[in-house]
Protein backbone atom coordinates (compact mmCIF):
# COMPACT_ATOMS: atom_id res chain seq x y z
CA UNK A 1 0.00 0.00 0.00
CA UNK A 2 1.33 3.58 -1.02
CA UNK A 3 1.69 5.91 1.56
CA UNK A 4 -0.26 9.27 1.01
CA UNK A 5 1.84 12.15 2.84
CA UNK A 6 0.54 15.44 3.98
CA UNK A 7 1.97 18.62 2.77
CA UNK A 8 3.63 20.57 5.36
CA UNK A 9 2.13 23.56 6.52
CA UNK A 10 2.78 26.57 4.30
CA UNK A 11 3.39 23.99 1.39
CA UNK A 12 0.89 24.52 -1.34
CA UNK A 13 -0.72 27.86 -0.55
CA UNK A 14 -2.66 29.33 -2.99
CA UNK A 15 -2.56 33.04 -3.40
CA UNK A 16 -6.51 32.97 -3.04
CA UNK A 17 -5.43 31.71 0.58
CA UNK A 18 -2.63 33.72 1.50
CA UNK A 19 -5.03 36.99 1.05
CA UNK A 20 -7.63 35.56 3.21
CA UNK A 21 -5.02 35.20 6.07
CA UNK A 22 -5.31 37.83 8.70
CA UNK A 23 -2.29 39.22 10.10
CA UNK A 24 -2.34 40.48 13.53
CA UNK A 25 -1.97 44.42 14.26
CA UNK A 26 1.56 43.66 15.55
CA UNK A 27 2.53 41.88 11.88
CA UNK A 28 1.22 44.63 9.61
CA UNK A 29 3.56 47.16 11.30
CA UNK A 30 6.54 45.11 11.04
CA UNK A 31 6.06 44.54 7.04
CA UNK A 32 5.22 47.90 6.83
CA UNK A 33 8.77 49.28 8.99
CA UNK A 34 10.57 47.17 6.07
CA UNK A 35 8.59 48.72 3.43
CA UNK A 36 9.09 52.17 4.66
CA UNK A 37 12.78 51.20 4.88
CA UNK A 38 12.61 50.14 0.96
CA UNK A 39 10.52 53.43 -0.03
CA UNK A 40 13.56 55.85 1.70
CA UNK A 41 16.36 53.75 0.16
CA UNK A 42 15.09 53.60 -3.25
CA UNK A 43 13.90 57.58 -2.79
CA UNK A 44 17.87 58.75 -1.55
CA UNK A 45 18.56 60.06 -4.54
CA UNK A 46 15.35 62.04 -4.57
CA UNK A 47 15.75 63.54 -1.03
CA UNK A 48 19.79 64.33 -1.56
CA UNK A 49 18.74 65.70 -4.92
CA UNK A 50 16.07 68.18 -2.70
CA UNK A 51 18.46 68.95 -0.52
CA UNK A 52 21.38 69.78 -2.60
CA UNK A 53 19.01 71.96 -4.59
CA UNK A 54 17.53 73.02 -1.79
CA UNK A 55 21.02 74.76 0.45
CA UNK A 56 23.20 75.07 -2.59
CA UNK A 57 22.11 78.65 -3.49
CA UNK A 58 19.53 81.02 -3.90
CA UNK A 59 19.07 80.45 -7.33
CA UNK A 60 19.06 76.61 -6.75
CA UNK A 61 16.20 77.49 -4.08
CA UNK A 62 14.28 78.85 -6.33
CA UNK A 63 14.19 75.82 -8.49
CA UNK A 64 13.54 73.83 -5.43
CA UNK A 65 10.79 75.83 -4.33
CA UNK A 66 9.12 75.63 -8.01
CA UNK A 67 9.46 72.08 -8.35
CA UNK A 68 6.08 71.62 -5.75
CA UNK A 69 4.40 73.80 -8.58
CA UNK A 70 6.00 73.71 -11.66
CA UNK A 71 7.00 70.14 -11.39
CA UNK A 72 9.75 69.02 -12.72
CA UNK A 73 10.68 68.42 -15.89
CA UNK A 74 7.71 66.13 -17.56
CA UNK A 75 6.59 65.28 -13.71
CA UNK A 76 3.54 67.70 -12.58
CA UNK A 77 4.40 69.40 -9.12
CA UNK A 78 1.37 67.62 -7.32
CA UNK A 79 3.36 63.87 -8.00
CA UNK A 80 6.30 65.83 -6.81
CA UNK A 81 4.46 66.71 -3.61
CA UNK A 82 2.62 63.24 -3.49
CA UNK A 83 6.32 61.91 -3.65
CA UNK A 84 7.71 63.99 -0.52
CA UNK A 85 3.71 62.83 1.24
CA UNK A 86 5.47 59.30 0.85
CA UNK A 87 8.34 60.36 2.45
CA UNK A 88 7.81 61.98 5.32
CA UNK A 89 5.29 58.82 5.98
CA UNK A 90 8.25 56.35 5.20
CA UNK A 91 10.36 58.51 8.01
CA UNK A 92 7.55 58.85 10.62
CA UNK A 93 6.62 55.13 10.27
CA UNK A 94 9.97 54.18 10.35
CA UNK A 95 11.20 56.26 12.98
CA UNK A 96 8.19 55.44 15.51
CA UNK A 97 8.17 51.62 14.71
CA UNK A 98 12.01 51.07 15.26
CA UNK A 99 11.28 53.41 18.72
CA UNK A 100 8.99 50.73 19.38
CA UNK A 101 11.11 47.75 18.59
CA UNK A 102 14.13 49.02 20.65
CA UNK A 103 11.72 49.83 23.45
CA UNK A 104 10.49 46.46 23.03
CA UNK A 105 14.21 44.98 23.30
CA UNK A 106 14.87 47.46 26.19
CA UNK A 107 12.58 46.30 28.36
CA UNK A 108 11.70 43.12 27.12
CA UNK A 109 8.09 44.29 27.11
CA UNK A 110 7.24 41.59 24.93
CA UNK A 111 3.47 40.13 25.16
CA UNK A 112 0.81 39.73 23.14
CA UNK A 113 -0.96 43.31 24.29
CA UNK A 114 2.00 45.36 24.26
CA UNK A 115 2.95 44.11 20.83
CA UNK A 116 -0.90 44.88 19.65
CA UNK A 117 -1.56 48.31 21.46
CA UNK A 118 1.69 49.38 20.72
CA UNK A 119 1.39 48.88 16.77
CA UNK A 120 -2.26 50.88 17.06
CA UNK A 121 0.12 53.88 18.67
CA UNK A 122 2.65 53.83 15.93
CA UNK A 123 -0.17 53.67 13.27
CA UNK A 124 -1.93 56.83 15.19
CA UNK A 125 1.40 58.53 15.25
CA UNK A 126 2.17 58.21 12.02
CA UNK A 127 -0.68 58.46 10.25
CA UNK A 128 -1.60 61.80 12.43
CA UNK A 129 1.53 63.10 11.73
CA UNK A 130 1.64 62.63 8.04
CA UNK A 131 -1.82 64.33 8.15
CA UNK A 132 -0.43 67.69 9.84
CA UNK A 133 2.52 67.71 7.63
CA UNK A 134 0.71 66.68 3.99
CA UNK A 135 -1.78 70.03 5.21
CA UNK A 136 1.34 72.17 5.79
CA UNK A 137 2.68 70.54 2.36
CA UNK A 138 -0.44 71.02 0.55
CA UNK A 139 -0.97 74.74 1.84
CA UNK A 140 -3.94 74.05 3.94
CA UNK A 141 -2.41 75.73 6.57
Amino acid sequence: MAEISKPRPGENMRLIEALQYRLPVAGIVSILHRASGVVMFVLLPFVIWLFDTSVTSEISFDRFASAFTAGIGFVPGILVKLAVLGLIWAYLHHAIAGARHLWMDATHAVTVEFGRSSAIATFVLSLGLTVVLGAKLFGLY
